[in-house]
Parts: structure tokens; sequence; C-alpha cells
């Protein structure tokens, strides 16, 4: 596909340059791309709101968490030290044999493909958290717009565009693509100059990528983020004291944005017992009383629709309680709906994402009954557990198997809020992504898009900076087996 390949080759020529520029350069690139996005100013939150359904407090908090994370990696590598350099000086009279010179450092991988997500406008599309990190690693970003908010995803890369010119950046570092259907981003996954892939959204589609992107001559690697229901488990004992406010809490967090998030709280699980009910009852009264909200687009709340039918139909499944029914085909009703531990196990349709203001309550009978159904669970962002600390503390078994399946864990909050910041973790076993290893938020983005490169015997002279004896940029290092400035 032509645009397609003078696309890439513009990326590759590009990086060959931009892959050299110092952590400062590139610093003040992303810095420009955060003054440039709020210079948009009202413009991009007018487009944003009515392209999308989403309330102008949204859209505004989330150009600042878009702005955020820009000028975040701006410091990370500026500062420096997350190319994780380790130096290791020659041995040349150690016995029986001498040891070369070897310094390692992190290197880009070289032009990445990202996906515009469809719930997310800002912060996971033109300029989010997979463009602005393999920016800051050194790589050139080309994005696929989703079609659902073109004229947003335009305005933004317009300012990305704005910004290359003013810091002298390489005129292709960035450049946006457009295109109905799936041609331009097979094209894109599998040109031999494309080295990694950032995706948001369903399973079906980041499957599908992740699998093409295995069957090129030479495989790389697909980061998608793609499905995930994220259970909360209520413990008995701190339910039966506090089923109302837990009701309180989890009815906000299934309807915050019309549960237009990837951390929905899509799947409770609990002991039935008189706690449960209250519980259930409680939950029940909160969500009666939401408003049906608008859907992101239409395609979002007909596949709600599908999706919530489907399950509903599935047998021992009780609807609980839901909102007041649909004003027009793109609102999306809340509703809560219940069926039994056994029932769940054995249906594996009823552990599948219904993306909206959806959750399903597992009844299981005791324990025993619970931990199967968190051990049968498949891989999630999130997982919560409600409870006490000294009743936490009698189901360390439990806490067990959560660790193997979610890359966060949370105790006695919600899911929904995803906190920016070095200790977050974005990310979970198949199928919330297609690598657990790495996160989607946070510092440690950046590190899916480079890779590690040992220089053995190299002279002073051609060393990068950052390995040099003499540390010119003053930075953290493993220096023979010591941390070092």
């Amino acid at each position: 596909m032509e645009i397609v390949d003078e696309a890439l080759n513009k990326a590759q020529v590009a990086f060959l340059s931009y892959k050299n520029f110092s952590g400062k350069k590139k610093a003040t690139f992303l810095r420009a791309i955060a003054d440039e996005i709020e210079a948009s100013g009202k413009e991009l939150v007018a487009t944003a709101m009515r392209e999308t359904n989403l309330p102008e407090a949204r859209i505004i908090n989330e150009r600042g968490r878009t702005t955020g994370h820009c000028r975040m990696f701006a410091d990370l590598v500026e500062e420096g030290s997350w190319v994780d350099a380790r130096v290791d000086t020659a041995l040349p009279d150690r016995l029986p044999a001498p040891k070369p010179d070897l310094r390692k450092k992190l290197v880009p991988v070289g032009p990445v493909v990202v996906f515009g997500a469809a719930n997310f406008p800002l912060a996971y599309s033109t300029a989010g958290g997979d463009t602005v990190s393999a920016l800051a690693a050194g790589c050139p970003v080309i994005v696929k717009a989703h079609p659902a908010h073109l004229e947003t995803s335009t305005l933004v890369a317009a300012a990305i565009k704005k910004a290359v010119t003013k810091t002298g950046m390489p005129q292709d570092v960035f450049q946006h693509v457009q295109g109905e259907g799936f041609q331009i981003g097979q094209a894109l996954v599998k040109h031999p100059f494309t080295k990694a892939v950032g995706f948001t959204g369903s399973l079906s589609g980041g499957k599908a990528l992740f699998d093409l992107a295995n069957q090129r001559p030479e495989p790389i690697p697909v980061f998608a983020e793609m499905s995930s229901i994220n259970p909360v488990i209520l413990l008995p004992e701190t339910l039966a004291r506090d089923a109302p406010k837990t009701a309180i809490m989890l009815a906000g967090s299934i309807t915050l944005g019309v549960g237009q998030f990837c951390t929905n709280p899509g799947l409770i699980i609990a002991i039935d017992n008189e706690g449960l009910k209250s519980f259930i009852s409680a939950l029940a009264n909160e969500i009666q009383k939401v408003v049906p909200g608008a859907m992101l687009h239409q395609g979002i709340a007909e596949n709600y629709a599908r999706r919530l039918t489907l399950t509903l139909a599935q047998k021992g499944v009780k609807v609980e309680a839901q909102s007041a029914t649909q004003g027009n085909s793109t609102q999306g009703t809340a509703l809560i709906a219940s069926v039994a531990a056994e029932t769940f196990i054995q249906n594996p349709a009823l552990a599948e994402e219904v993306f909206g203001p959806f959750s399903l309550i597992v009844k299981c009978k005791d324990i025993n009954e619970l931990h199967a159904v968190v051990v049968k669970g498949h891989g999630q962002l999130t997982s919560t557990v409600v409870g006490d600390e000294a009743e936490i503390a009698s189901y360390k078994a439990l806490l067990n198997v959560l660790i193997e399946k979610a890359g966060r864990l949370i105790i006695n909050g919600v899911p929904t809020g995803v906190e920016v910041c070095p200790s977050q973790m974005h990310g979970g076993p198949f199928p919330s992504t297609t690598d657990s290893r790495f996160t989607a938020v946070g510092a440690d983005a950046i590190k899916r898009f480079a890779r590690p490169v040992a220089f053995q015997n190299f002279p002073e002279s051609l060393l990068p900076d950052e390995l040099k004896t003499e540390n010119p940029l003053g930075i953290w290092r493993m220096v023979n087996g010591e941390l070092k400035k």
C-alpha cells in the first residue's frame, strides 16, 4: 500500500538521526508537545466533546493527563538513568581467562505504529501514552487515527507537528494516517520497517494484530491492551458490616463514564449469605438511580447492547437491577445481574467482557467455591479484595492466586482511576494484554520500545555517553556491581 510504504520509509530515515538525539533534546520536544496541546484550547475540547459525547470536565481532565505524561517522560529522558546503563570494566589478569570490558544500555527499537483508542480520545490516542513513551525512547511514531474521533486526532497531530518544527526534530519523527477498514492497519503492522505496535481496544482487534505481527518474516512485539473484567472479591465478615458502603463505592465505579473504562469492575464475587443479599439490595438501589448516559459512539453502544443481550440470555443469569431504559440508541443502560458460581465456572461466555455499565455478581456457596471461581478466571488488568486487614490476612492463598491473575491488586478501593506514576502497573496476563511484563502507564512504559545492547572492548571515544567511564551525563549507573553516579 503506497501511503503506508511512504510513511514507513520516512519514519526509518527519521529514526537514523532521532535515535541519537540526547535526552535533553527529546525532553524539549516532549514539553513542546504538551505546550502545543494546551495551546489548542477550546477548539480541541469542543471537538472532542462533539465527537465522543464526553462532558467538558472529562475532556479537560484527560487533556491534563495527556500533557502530564508528556512532561513526565520529558523529565525521565532528561535525567537519563532509564537506559539502565551498566559498566563492567576489563580484568585482563583474571584467571583462568581474562574478563573483557562490557557495557550495556537500552536503545530504541525503531519506528512504532500506534492505534488510537476509541474510549480515550486524548490520553490513549494520538498523543497518548504509547505515542509519547515511544518518542521518549527515541522511536519515530506513526499513529493510525481512530475513526470515531478523527477530527480530535487531527487537531492533536497538528499540535505535535508544530512541536516538531519548533524544536528542530526530524520532520517525519511523527506521522498521522487515516483510513477506514483493516487494510491500512494490516499494512502498517506488516511493513518491514515497523519494529513495534501499540494498541488499545477489543480482544479480537488486538489478537488479530498480535497474530499478524508474529506471522511476519521478522516477528515484532505488539503491546495490546484488550480485555479485562477486573473481578472484585467481597469477603464475608467485612461485607456483613459494610454492605451499603461497599455498594455505593462499587456503583460509582461500575457506572463511571457510562462504564467505558478498561478497568470497569465487571465481575463481583462473594459468598451467598445475608451480607450479600444486603449488598445486592443496596447496589440495586444505587443502580436504579442512574440516569442513562450517551456512550462514546454508535458502534460502542451497539456492541454493549449486543454483548449485554447475549450475557443475559445465558442459563441461570438473573437481572438484579437496571437504570432507566435507553432514551436513544447511543445510551447505555446500567445493569447488574447475578449467577451461581457453579454455572459461572461451567460457562466461559459469562467471563467475557461486556464493555459498558454492567457487572455480574457470582454467588458462591462457600470459600472453596469462591476460590475455584478465582482460579478459573482469566488474566486481568486488576483484581480487588474488599475486607479488613485481619480478614484479608486469613485469605493469603486467595491473594497468592490473584497475583498470578492480574497486574494490579487493590485493597478496599475501585479499579477505575489509573494513577500515572512510576509505581503504576497497567497491564496483566492474557487476555488483558499480549505481554504481561510491561505497563502501558507510568514511566516504565518507555521500556516497551527499547532493547538492550552490549558494547564489548569499545574505545572510550566510541562509547555512548551513558557508558563512558567519566559519566559526562551524571546519571545513575551500575558500575562493577555498585550503583554509582
